[in-house]
């Protein structure tokens, strides 16, 4: 993996299950929200997933999820074999915000 992981966004450091920990972009407003379709309520978990068909086995994207939408986002990729694990929001490496559009 390179220093950016392939993505163009800084490698993240290993986390609690020896994977680089995913790092998340803040919104506009520097709010993490969850990524269940329209919901705009505050992230509470990082789910972290991978397609094995297309990602490296060390590879990890993350979906965000707030409380009520976590178990739909698990299940969801848990049924597809790309679910890799859950973590605390706060365990989640957050890039810098951006200045504008």
């Amino acid at each position: 993996m390179s220093a950016t992981g392939g993505t163009g966004m800084p490698a993240a450091a290993p986390g609690a299950m020896g994977h680089p920990t995913p790092a998340v972009a803040p919104d506009a407003a520097g709010h993490l929200m969850c990524s269940a379709r329209r919901c705009r309520a505050d992230a509470a978990w990082g789910v972290l997933w991978n397609n094995p068909a297309l990602h490296t086995p060390q590879r990890r994207k993350v979906w965000l999820a707030c409380d009520e939408h976590r178990a739909y986002l698990e299940e969801y990729l848990q049924v597809r074999r790309f679910l890799r694990g859950v973590v605390p929001v706060a365990e989640l490496d957050r890039l810098p915000e951006r200045d504008g559009p």
